[in-house]
């Protein structure tokens, strides 16, 4: 890591995204051995990801489009 991955991770801190969303964000730019360890600790999150990456506009189950 390095002051620029500080900066960064204090401006994105300071838009106040919910955690999930970041933790979403995070599987998304992860390289291998990280989403690994990321889909270790959130195997929920990290199945939901992956069902919505899979479905038509990220809808799963009955949910609206205006969410």
């Amino acid at each position: 890591m390095s002051l620029y991955d500080y900066k960064a991770s204090q401006a994105i801190a300071a838009i106040d995204y919910p955690f999930y969303a970041l933790i979403m964000a995070a599987m998304r730019q992860a390289d291998t051995p990280n989403t690994a360890k990321l889909k270790a600790a959130w195997p929920d999150v990290y199945a939901e990801i992956r069902e919505r990456y899979n479905a038509p506009g990220g809808l799963i189950g009955n949910e609206a489009t205006d969410a």
